[in-house]
């Protein structure tokens, strides 16, 4: 699978929307959160593939928004999962030269999970290879909204002036972290939507919908979307014709 790829074609960025626990679990005859325990070598498993294959950037949908509304004991089993996680993978983050980074609101995360990935993100400061960003309290239109916020509050006292793409996409928090909108966004378990992530930076990526469950998610799936991605002809509104003259 791996020699099928091409790497002069390597998607600089891939998001994934990682769905299918909770239905992994349930095939097991088990509670959601044996779902959730059992993806972390899915999360292992995508972020060791892509770091080998030369991705700069790799972003995680690990909780949204809307995720508070799931039961109280899945919430707070999935925080506590969060961070004896995060303190768990340091090591083999710092091992792979993987910088991890974060998106999102972490005004409402636990204190606990506040700090840990602080200082997870501190200790990952200088690898310069693969950037991990996990969205954690994430949503596409909580991003939107606070793009709109911080844009009016920078405006404030000023006369306020035609606000172009470029001037908004500053205040989006992928751009803070000087994070490139994804070529890529892979979507397991089969579902079809992209469930209020990233909606402004995916106006233009490929979108590759996998049957797999996350927690059976291996490098070698990866691996799959990205030889998907590399037949597709990436036209931004233009034609092919128009393409081929350039």
């Amino acid at each position: 699978m791996k020699t099928a790829i091409d790497y002069n074609n390597i998607p600089q960025h891939i998001a994934i929307i990682m769905d299918g626990n909770g239905r992994w679990a349930k095939q097991k005859g088990a509670e959601r959160v044996f779902g959730h325990r059992n993806a972390i070598t899915a999360v292992r498993e995508a972020t060791e593939g892509a770091a080998e294959i030369g991705v700069k950037y790799l972003t995680l949908y690990a909780f949204s928004t809307e995720n508070w509304g799931r039961p109280r004991a899945e919430v707070r089993a999935l925080m506590q999962l969060l961070v004896s996680t995060i303190r768990k993978e340091v090591k083999g983050l710092m091992e792979n030269n993987v910088r991890l980074s974060f998106i999102g609101d972490d005004s409402l995360l636990p204190k606990v999970c506040q700090k840990e990935l602080k200082e997870a993100i501190e200790i990952t400061s200088r690898n310069d290879g693969l950037t991990l960003t996990l969205a954690l309290n994430y949503s596409g239109r909580w991003d939107i909204l606070q793009a709109v916020n911080q844009l009016l509050q920078n405006k404030e006292g000023q006369p306020f002036e035609e606000i172009t793409a470029e001037t908004f996409e500053r205040f989006l928090s992928t751009q803070k972290q000087l994070i490139p909108d994804p070529e890529l966004l892979i979507r397991t378990s089969g579902e079809m939507r992209i469930s209020n992530f990233m909606l402004w930076q995916l106006a233009y990526s490929e979108i590759y919908i996998s049957s797999i469950l996350w927690p059976d998610f291996r490098r070698a799936h990866l691996f799959e979307a990205v030889i998907e991605y590399q037949k597709r002809e990436r036209r931004f509104g233009k034609t092919s014709e128009q393409l081929k003259t350039h």
